[in-house]
């Protein structure tokens, strides 16, 4: 079922966001990508060996900024990753989520050349092939939460326009990422974030998070939650704030 040329679809249920809430995050992955179309390799072999030594760069070179990228070997043992934690994400956790990143899409993608993993914290991307400073658009994954607002259309309005704000902000700071909070009927509020790889050039960052947006019509519409991911940006909304934690 999974495929990098594949857009996957996934319903994220509310009883897992509750859950969340009430305990914080259990480390767990969101979800990954194994590619069936990148080629596989070998136990034992220099790709592989190429692989583990990338995974060691990325959870050394990402915790202090929150992001790093890298590429190792050459010719059929070449490989390429990047990996990046939330703006908000202390360098400790950043450190945590990359170490469970990378052994788990070891782990779950054991002899695929290519492969993306989606944690709360943080994303881990590596290929065979070089995409470093490309936009993914393969890859990527919608979450929902399946209640929904009792005033689809302003609510759908609002968190556009929050949204949109931020990424006027983003694609122009040096980390990439922004989040905000807007006011919306009565008391209630709508938290969003945008994030991008720091691969990407500006304006590639914000055509990604655009594009994103665009998307949320087709999994999120009036929905309380919701996320697309993707292998080069990522956005989020909620009615509860979930930055920080």
């Amino acid at each position: 079922m999974s495929s990098s040329n594949y857009t996957l679809i996934v319903c994220a249920l509310f009883v897992l966001q509750f859950l969340q809430m009430v305990i914080g995050d259990n480390n767990g992955p969101l979800y990954h990508i194994c590619s069936t179309t990148s080629g596989n390799f070998t136990p034992y072999s220099p790709y592989e060996h190429s692989l583990k030594k990338l995974m060691g760069e990325l959870q050394y070179k990402t915790p202090p900024n929150g992001f790093g990228m890298g590429s190792v070997g050459q010719y059929e043992a070449h490989t390429s990753g990047l990996s990046l934690c939330r703006g908000d994400v202390t360098p400790k956790d950043c450190m945590a989520c990359v170490v469970n990143a990378s052994a788990e899409i070891l782990k779950r993608c054991p002899n695929n050349k290519a492969g993306t993993i989606w944690y709360d914290r943080c994303l881990l991307k590596y290929s065979g092939n070089e995409f470093l400073g490309k936009i993914d658009n393969q890859n990527r994954v919608y979450m929902w939460n399946l209640n929904n607002v009792s005033d689809p259309r302003s609510f759908n309005v609002e968190t556009r326009r929050l949204l949109s704000g931020l990424v006027s902000t983003a694609y122009g700071d040096p980390k990439m990422y922004a989040n905000g909070v807007r006011d919306v009927e009565g008391s209630q509020k709508i938290y969003g974030l945008v994030q991008c790889t720091r691969d990407l050039s500006s304006g590639d960052c914000k055509s990604c998070l655009e594009g994103a947006i665009g998307q949320l019509p087709n999994c999120c519409d009036g929905k309380r939650g919701g996320r697309v991911l993707s292998g080069s940006c990522n956005i989020r909304y909620e009615i509860y704030p979930f930055v920080g934690v």
